[in-house]
């Protein structure tokens, strides 16, 4: 064997996804494996999702020694440096890629891995695969887009790696070398329909101040609609999913791509239910009409805010009307609608907390989903708030998301924003329904849900981080 790779994640571990369980496997690695076995090299696969971590490490006691490379992300790391650290005391060489390590290079590297891979990895692993083979600095040296410490402990980087041009080049992931079929069934047990992923395109060209392109930069590249079809069609024969989860970031930011595509599937007769990402702006008449005649069932948006000083903020480049239209174009066309929101970006008042809660009154998505911003390592939002950081005790135990933001206000606080949004739409929800007779106990619950809700965030909106 010439390389093992993995990742840091185990379903088993993780209490919340385990009452979700929604799991994908990490595509990610299955496109590494298939670009390198395409090239000659001896690639295995060990997928922790569905694994043990005892399992991971016998592996690696038992050996023979050889190339592990891990993938890592921002929730993944306190697992991946003990996954490095113990294959590197069985004497592997251990590289780690993915969003999170390149942002932490030296924390990783220090931490037990011998080079860390960063940007997109497929010509690049080839390329380290065959230094490591040679040995010796100058081997590395000659490799683009890697990070590894000298032996008088300074960091060397290499040139930064070209992106792949022609995404229709490389081979479609190897998701034959993993358990797919159990990911199907996992789902259908728990939701009542197997769902596979698929990628049609790299990257995201917009600059959202908070959001992460550690991997693929500014940049979005597409595959042929023909080359996507091609793979879809073949995902529908071997595992016979009831959905697909097309993971890009925003699946609709190409129109005449989207319409391609669509005709593709309808030549073929593929029509599956699938949901997507997209942005508000990348939303129109004929998207929307598109993606209901090919079977979409839901579009998740990044809305963010219903505060258009905190959208600006975020240069997030769409208007709260924007979003509001998106909402009602995949409504009429009975497409369910998720959105995603934010709180606490630098600048957020009370009144863009309200302004939020309005806003998803009146778009009334199927499900919305918040969180508490957080700055991640290479973002432009980072560098904002990077002077008022307060340092983590220990950077290895935590994430990102464990960063306190000097000044900004309690979680204490988010909590309350939170139950005053749920309780707000949740009553306009039951008052705007049609033929809905409220129950009285019940209307006034949530009158009083939103007064203590209310109350708590006038109560600690001087409450601070540290």
């Amino acid at each position: 064997m010439d390389l093992l790779l993995t990742h840091g994640y185990f379903l088993r571990e993780d209490p919340k996804e385990l009452a979700i369980m929604k799991p994908y496997v990490p595509l990610g690695i299955l496109y590494l494996s298939s670009y390198l076995r395409g090239k000659g090299f001896d690639v295995e696969i060990y997928d922790t999702t569905f694994g043990a971590r005892e399992e991971l490490l016998r592996i690696f006691q038992t050996g023979p020694p050889a190339v592990v490379g891990i993938y890592g992300n921002l929730m993944t790391r306190r697992n991946v440096l003990d996954l490095a650290a113990a294959a590197r005391g069985a004497g592997w060489t251990v590289v780690l890629g993915g969003p999170e390590p390149s942002s932490y290079a030296r924390e990783y590297l220090e931490a037990g891995a011998h080079v860390v891979v960063e940007g997109e990895g497929e010509v690049t692993m080839e390329e380290l695969l065959r230094a490591l083979r040679a040995g010796g600095r100058e081997a590395l040296e000659k490799v683009d887009g890697i990070t590894f410490l000298l032996a008088d402990g300074s960091l060397a980087r290499t040139r930064p790696r070209a992106l792949i041009p022609d995404l229709d080049a490389l081979p479609w992931p190897d998701r034959e070398s993993v358990d797919i079929e159990h990911y199907v069934q996992v789902w259908r047990e728990h939701h009542g329909m197997g769902s596979v992923s698929v990628i049609t395109a790299r990257g995201c060209p917009y600059h959202c101040r908070w959001c992460s392109h550690a991997t693929y930069g500014n940049t979005h590249r597409r595959r042929s609609a023909r080359a996507v079809a091609d793979e879809v069609e073949w995902i529908l024969d071997r595992y016979r999913p009831d959905m697909l989860w097309m993971a890009d970031d925003v699946f609709t930011i190409h129109p005449a791509w989207l319409l391609q595509y669509a005709r593709e599937l309808k030549t073929r007769g593929l029509i599956t239910p699938f949901e997507c990402i997209t942005r508000a702006d990348r939303l129109n008449t004929r998207i929307a009409d598109t993606l209901a005649e090919m079977r979409c069932f839901r579009v998740w948006i990044g809305s963010e805010s219903g505060s258009q000083k905190i959208l600006d903020a975020m240069e997030r480049g769409v208007t709260v009307g924007q979003i509001r239209e998106s909402i009602r174009l995949c409504r009429e066309r009975g497409i369910q609608t998720g959105m995603f929101l934010m709180w606490g970006y630098e600048g957020e008042e009370l009144s863009d907390i309200e302004a939020t809660v309005e806003h998803v009154k009146a778009s009334l998505p199927d499900v919305f989903l918040t969180t508490v911003s957080y700055p991640i390592k290479g973002t432009p939002y980072y560098e904002d708030v990077e002077p008022r950081l307060v340092r983590l005790k220990d950077w290895s135990k935590t994430t990102d998301r464990d960063l306190t933001v000097r000044g900004r206000h309690s979680r204490r606080f988010f909590q309350f924003a939170d139950q005053l949004l749920k309780s707000e739409v949740a009553l306009h929800k039951i008052l705007t329904e049609p033929d809905s007779m409220p129950d009285s106990a019940a209307l006034a619950n949530f009158r009083r849900k939103i007064d203590e809700a209310r109350s708590g965030l006038r109560d600690s909106y001087h409450e601070v981080e540290a």
